[in-house]
């Protein structure tokens, strides 16, 4: 099974295999979208755009960034050529820890939805840029491929019944991931209800795991210092799940910290419900 994190001299070695599916996420959000795929990409990427790919769905429970359905992410999946023997590498713009969460968040997807041989790019296009190699303007069409057969890991995952027994009983790190402005509940986000935090979390905020120098994830030793926690479970959670993803991919696939999972209804849908606790001020 491949590596979670890949160099550009790693990649390079595999690109035109026939088993190798590259997913170009880049969005109008984070590093030109579709006309940046255009002006130029990694030899053989399809372009699996972020934003408007069908990565993340509304919910009816009020969640903004919810993982798809099993059909609806078979189909996805399918559409990008990603079959089981698959070897899928996310791609990056390499550009903003916005850009690396979308990355995260992506590959978390994939994983959730059965596939384990995934990788994502350490620094991404601009890292394939600055290494000298080149980039390809013709449009890399996506293998034909019948929907994915889907099996959802569950141990991946929160949900939010999980989520309640944790703040009552106890059990598994919250880990909000967002900037401390948000954690304290002094700045909210358009998609929660309400400004806060779960009780009992803890702060991490995810743009500690990105050199903005080097564009890409800090060295893992500066990683175990930041994201250090007591011994545990973790779930991490943001506003939509995006920000928690870059989190997750720390906790889990970089520091191999079993039991982490990430909670992708985070506050957008734990605030639409207004029974629901939430905390603000200095933590405890």
């Amino acid at each position: 099974m491949s590596k979670p994190l890949i160099t550009v001299e790693e990649l390079a070695g595999e690109v035109g295999g026939p088993d190798l599916v590259l997913l170009d996420i880049r969005s109008a959000v984070d590093g030109g979208g579709r006309a940046a795929y255009e002006a130029g990409h990694i030899p053989g990427a399809v372009h699996a755009d972020y934003v408007a790919g069908g990565w993340r769905v509304k919910s009816g429970s009020g969640g903004a960034g919810m993982l798809p359905d099993e059909e609806a992410l078979g189909r996805l999946l399918g559409s990008l050529g990603i079959t089981p023997s698959s070897h899928v590498v996310v791609l990056p713009a390499g550009t903003s820890a916005g850009d690396l969460a979308a990355a995260a968040r992506v590959y978390w997807t994939v994983k959730v939805a059965g596939h384990d041989d995934v990788s994502l790019l350490d620094g991404g296009t601009a890292a394939w840029v600055a290494s000298g190699r080149a980039l390809q303007t013709e449009e890399a069409g996506a293998a034909l491929a019948p929907d994915y057969p889907v099996r959802l890991r569950g141990e991946l995952r929160a949900v939010s019944a999980e989520i309640e027994r944790t703040i009552v009983e106890g059990g598994p790190h919250l880990v909000d991931s967002r900037n401390e402005r948000s954690f304290l509940g002094e700045e909210k986000s358009p998609v929660a209800a309400r400004a806060g935090r779960l009780p009992g979390a803890v702060h991490q905020d995810n743009a500690m795991a990105f050199d903005p120098n080097a564009k890409r994830f800090r060295p893992k030793e500066e990683l175990a210092a930041l994201f250090a926690l007591p011994e545990g479970e973790a779930v991490t959670y943001c506003n939509t799940g995006q920000q928690a993803a870059t989190n997750w991919f720390v906790l889990s696939e970089l520091l191999g910290r079993p039991g982490t999972r990430l909670y992708d209804g985070s506050l957008s849908e734990w605030t639409a419900d207004p029974a629901r606790p939430v905390k603000t001020g200095p933590a405890a």
